[in-house]
């Protein structure tokens, strides 16, 4: 994960820990849910949580479908640029259509 990720309640090294905890438990639960509710219950995260945690690791390990930590950044990186280059395409064209009425005033 890049440095730009915003920063939650729980420091890295919790949510990691518990997204362990959780697949080590998982063999002695009957269910994953099981299992992130006894994990969430020891460590004070909400089981809501926990499950959330899990899933982005099952997903940027490729065991679920969906897009990566990594990707999910970049997607919202490359938004911002083009939410940027189109606001700069309009003070362009305004700018554009500003300084050709200057001009066609001018020659009249």
């Amino acid at each position: 994960m890049t440095e730009q990720r915003r920063r939650g309640k729980y420091p890295d090294e919790m949510r990691e820990r518990a997204v362990r905890m959780v697949l080590e438990a998982r063999r002695d639960c009957g269910s994953q849910w099981e299992a992130i509710s006894s994990v969430a219950e020891k460590l004070g995260p909400t089981p809501e949580t926990v499950r959330k945690w899990v899933r982005r690791m099952e997903i940027d390990a490729g065991r679920r479908p969906g897009l990566t930590t990594d990707e999910r950044e970049r997607l919202k990186r490359l938004e911002r640029e083009n939410r940027e280059l189109r606001r700069a395409n309009e003070i362009l064209k305004s700018a554009s259509a500003f300084f050709a009425a200057e001009l066609d005033g001018r020659r009249r």
